[in-house]
């Protein structure tokens, strides 16, 4: 699903990093060598259809390469 963060991303967190993070190999062929982490966060993002929601998101980042692969992994409800 195509999708555009529009807000800050917050309630950031590191899932995996090192010998734990599986694709750390396929990264550091695609975009580099780098300490390689795949992180977790909060954003608003607006889906394709133009609706607009906060969900959780899911990336790769490393320093001196950036964060790749944003993935949409759930919609949270906003109260």
């Amino acid at each position: 699903m195509k999708f555009k963060i529009i807000g800050e991303l917050a309630a950031i967190e590191t899932i995996a990093a090192g010998g734990r993070l599986r694709d750390r190999r396929r990264l550091a062929r695609l975009y580099g060598h780098g300490e390689w982490r795949k992180m977790k966060g909060q954003a608003t993002v607006e889906l394709s259809d133009g609706t607009i929601l906060l969900a959780e998101i899911h990336w790769y980042e490393a320093h001196g390469v950036g964060k790749k692969e944003f993935k949409l992994k759930k919609p949270l409800l906003i109260e």
